[in-house]
């Protein structure tokens, strides 16, 4: 047993993925109008820098610095700086010398760094409109190839997301797809706006003139009610052959959700969705049963101990705060998999956090 880890169905992948070698980290990165709704989501100083956010995260991931604006995303919460997650990303990553790259699949701010980039220019819209998404079938395909290559390249794939207001843009997918999603996807802030949510939700759907049905066109939802970062990484998911690691909470059950729907036998044994133990243990969601809903999903969870933090922004993780963004539950099991502590990894993360 793994210190740290916890892990929910078959720990066959699990104990496999020690074994191989060259490992590639994702973070695809994308915005959405919907983040702008005043207190649907925490991931921004105010809801109009919101669409900074996942550029700001891919450049830190990257370079180490944010050149999109004056100075790295920060949470403050009383009086303490709550570190952004991709501050974990960026250190486990590093940790483990692991190759990693950037999908824009959809942002309005562009990064000043290399991407691989499958937006055509376009970016996500406030879902309440039930026009989200141009072209997501596009970006499933392309991304649905980029998998199929790096398969050739890589052992296995660990791919997450940056992606302000993204829970609720994946409980319109989940919702449009038939499943018992509304009061179950998580949030960044300490209270979950579940009303918002679902009001927003459903909002775009009669828009769209949508039905809840999981005989709907994977696509159509997400062209209404989803966002770019969603068909994204379900082709990558889907065109991978080799094994694949979801690096997120609830949004990523939606990029399930959309492989399960285009290809209802699809097998998820050869992937997991790995995240951080905040995001299980969110009393105002519950990933786990989302995640049973969808299939035979194996959900691993893990606990950094940040209680234990001689930061003390980091101990707001343990508060309801955060919880997870920028692939970082991710990018920890990834350092767990390559032989790293639990220790070691806070430790890297405490030397980032500081810089």
């Amino acid at each position: 047993m793994i210190k740290g880890l916890k892990t929910y169905g078959s720990e066959k992948l699990v104990n496999e993925l020690p074994k191989l070698e060259n490992p590639i980290f994702i973070c695809t990165v994308a915005s959405t109008k919907t983040s702008e709704i005043p207190g649907i989501t925490g991931a921004g100083a105010t809801p109009e820098l919101t669409k900074f956010t996942p550029t700001g995260d891919a450049e830190l991931i990257m370079s180490g610095k944010v050149m999109c604006m004056e100075d790295i995303p920060q949470t403050i919460i009383g009086e303490v700086v709550t570190p952004t997650p991709s501050v974990l990303t960026k250190a486990s990553v590093e940790l483990c010398n692991s190759t990693k790259m950037i999908i824009d699949a959809g942002c309005e701010i562009k990064a000043g760094i290399d991407v691989f980039d499958i937006s055509e220019g376009n970016f996500g819209q406030d879902i309440s409109t039930g026009k989200a998404v141009k072209d997501p079938e596009d970006i499933f395909n392309k991304a649905y190839e980029l998998g199929a290559i790096l398969s050739e390249k890589h052992d296995y794939i660990v791919i997450g997301e940056s992606l302000p207001a993204g829970t609720t843009t994946a409980l319109g997918v989940l919702v449009g797809l038939g499943y018992n999603a509304k009061g179950k996807v998580s949030g960044c802030m300490d209270t979950n706006p579940h009303e918002m949510k679902n009001k927003v939700v459903d909002e775009g759907l009669e828009k769209a003139g949508l039905k809840v049905d999981k005989n709907n066109n994977p696509f159509d939802v997400v062209a209404a009610v989803g966002d770019p970062m969603l068909p994204a990484v379900a082709g990558v998911l889907m065109g991978a052959t080799v094994p694949v690691v979801l690096a997120g909470g609830t949004q990523l059950t939606a990029s399930c959700a959309i492989a399960k729907a285009v290809d209802k036998d699809f097998d998820f044994s050869n992937m997991c969705l790995a995240t951080t133990a905040y995001v299980v243990a969110d009393e105002t969601a519950d990933v786990l049963d989302i995640a049973k809903q969808i299939g035979d999903i194996t959900v691993c969870a893990v606990n950094p101990f940040f209680e234990e933090s001689a930061v003390e922004g980091l101990k707001n993780y343990t508060k309801g705060f955060i919880k997870e963004g920028a692939g970082a539950g991710g990018a920890m099991f990834l350092a767990l998999m390559r032989g790293y502590s639990i220790e070691e990894i806070r430790e890297a993360i405490e030397k980032e956090a500081l810089k």
